[in-house]
Parts: C-alpha cells; sequence; structure tokens
C-alpha cells in the first residue's frame, strides 16, 4: 500500500471529516513524519515543523507542488483541524512569529510508528491505534487546554479576554493594564487586535460617533483608546520588531481620523528601552513614547510643550 493511501485510511480511521482525508492533508500529515515513499512507518518522526518545510517536502518526495501562497490553505484545511483533533501541536509562538512550528504529538506519532506497510493502520498489531482511538476525546481537551494555558487573560472594558501568546501581545496586555491607568485613566478600549483574532475589540459605533472613516484596507493602530473627560483619543502602537509611530504611519492614521476632533495624541509602545533605541531615530517629532519596562514615565519628542524648571 503506497504511502498516500495509508496516510487516507488512517485518517479515516479515526474519523477525521472527509476534507480533511484529501490529498492535501494526507501529504501533510507525511511530511510532518518525515515519511518519503520508501520510508518504513517505523521511522516516523514528529520533529518541529513550519508550513513552508512542509510544502518543500511535498515537492521534494511526492512530486506535488503547493505555492508559498498556500500556507493559510494548509493552515486551515490540515492545520487547525489535525491540532483539534490532537493529531499535532504548536509550540505556542504568535502565528505572525518566524518561530512558529507544528509537531504531531508523541501520541498521534506511535500510531503512525506503528502502521504496517502491507496490511495499512487497522491491522491488529496496531495497538496504538486503538488505544489512541480509545483515548481521543480526553486527548483532544487535553490539548486544548495546553494551549488555552498558554494564553494571558487580559481586562479590557471590565470585560475578560485571552491575548494569544507572543511578544507582541505581552506588549499590548501591558499598555491596556499598565499605561492606561497611569496615563490615560478612565478611557474605554475602542479598538485592539490580537495576533489570531485581529478585532478582538473593535468599537465600530463609538469609532464613527467620533469622526473615524475606516475602510477595509485601513490599518488600524494596535490599541485606540479614549479619554470622555479631556476628549482625547490615544493611538498607540505595539512595536516589538516593526511599526513604530514614524511620519509614514502619522499620515496613514491622519487619513482616516480627518473629520475626528477629538485631541489626538501618539503613542508608541515598547516592552524595553533596548527595543527603543532601536527605533528611536524613526520616530516621529509630537508623538510619545512609552516603554513597558519603565511604566511610570513618558518620553515626549518635542519638549518645548513642557520646557520649564521642575
Amino acid at each position: 500500500m503506497d504511502k498516500l493511501e495509508l496516510a487516507r485510511q488512517l485518517l479515516e480511521q479515526i474519523k477525521m471529516p472527509a476534507k480533511q482525508q484529501s490529498t492535501l492533508c494526507c501529504l501533510t500529515l507525511l511530511a510532518m513524519a518525515k515519511l518519503k515513499k520508501d520510508t518504513p512507518c517505523y521511522q516516523a518522526t514528529n520533529n518541529w515543523i513550519r508550513i513552508h518545510d512542509v510544502i518543500v517536502f511535498i515537492a521534494d518526495n511526492y512530486g506535488v507542488i503547493y505555492a508559498e501562497n498556500s500556507r493559510e490553505t494548509f493552515r486551515k484545511q490540515a492545520m487547525h483541524p489535525f491540532r483539534t483533533a490532537a493529531l499535532i501541536e504548536d509550540n505556542g509562538k504568535a502565528t505572525n512569529s518566524p518561530n512558529y512550528r507544528y509537531r504531531i504529538t508523541g501520541e498521534f506519532l506511535r500510531v503512525i510508528q506503528d502502521m504496517n506497510e502491507n496490511e495499512g493502520c487497522v491491522g491488529e498489531e496496531n495497538v496504538s491505534l486503538t488505544l489512541f482511538l480509545s483515548k481521543h476525546d480526553s486527548l483532544s481537551n487535553l490539548y486544548a487546554s495546553k494551549k488555552k494555558m498558554l494564553k494571558m487573560p487580559v481586562k479590557i472594558n471590565n470585560q475578560d479576554f485571552t491575548f494569544s501568546p507572543g511578544k507582541h501581545n505581552q506588549l499590548q496586555k501591558a499598555i491596556i493594564e499598565e499605561f492606561a491607568p497611569r496615563f490615560a485613566p478612565g478611557s474605554e478600549c475602542l479598538y485592539v487586535g490580537d495576533t489570531i483574532q485581529k478585532d478582538m475589540v473593535k468599537n465600530i459605533e463609538m469609532l464613527s460617533q467620533l469622526g473615524f472613516e475606516i475602510t477595509l484596507h485601513d490599518k488600524m493602530p494596535d490599541v485606540v483608546l479614549y479619554r470622555e473627560d479631556k476628549h482625547w483619543i490615544y493611538f498607540v502602537e505595539s512595536v516589538t520588531s516593526v511599526g513604530p509611530m514614524d511620519p509614514k504611519r502619522i499620515i496613514e492614521i491622519e487619513s482616516m481620523t480627518g473629520n475626528v476632533t477629538a485631541g489626538k495624541i501618539y503613542v508608541t509602545a515598547f516592552l524595553d528601552f533596548a527595543t527603543f533605541k532601536k527605533f528611536s531615530e524613526q520616530l516621529a517629532w509630537e508623538t510619545e513614547v512609552w516603554i513597558a519596562d519603565m511604566p511610570d514615565h513618558m518620553i515626549h519628542l518635542n519638549g518645548d510643550k513642557f520646557l520649564g524648571p521642575r
């Protein structure tokens, strides 16, 4: 029995939906297990792997070519359902991180290693498959709980949310929990995204009332706060690797807020001083800098507004 048919039979046996028994999904499973056409199943591995590596493995070993821009298709059709079913797990990094990886779970790896090339995966010898099926629901819950534990709880507008893990969201959490109470007391969060759930909080009604003109092509600042008592809006960029408040970014935000009458405050937030130094030459004048490592202080770029003795 060839490897593609073997993978298809296995996915059928563990009752994956028909869509997840497709050629793409079967090839993804073989790539993640590093099973070439002539590799014995007992040599299957579960090293951490990127979707890019899966695409390259499939092309090199099975002659099926998928374009690099099909990674989202792999993510939706194979990776997400496989992860939900406890066939694979991820390493907990943000999905847009270059270090984001997947691997086959230890329990499912044993099922693959015990497959018989001649009898397929339903041979009587595959005790691992029987054991996996008996524990399938509990394993799915276990890996779902493990992923949930990695998430960061955050309270936004007195409601409980969770950010997916990663430095960017770690900084966004600090902006909401540390920056806002100090420098935007009593403010409401009108917008904040997550690396997975892009529009976690988006108060379209309030944004429209304030005069925002938002299209699908506009990139919102990472965090938007509104302080009603001062009629101020804070546009805060959470910067760990890209995207400070440079002159170009100011123009972009101004274009979508031309009708906003509230006072506009532009803030670039950093996790630490070292990251701030990397971007210091790019920052626009008349903007603010907040560093999470020093939460009680702000840096104002152009001090004439605050010039005077202390």
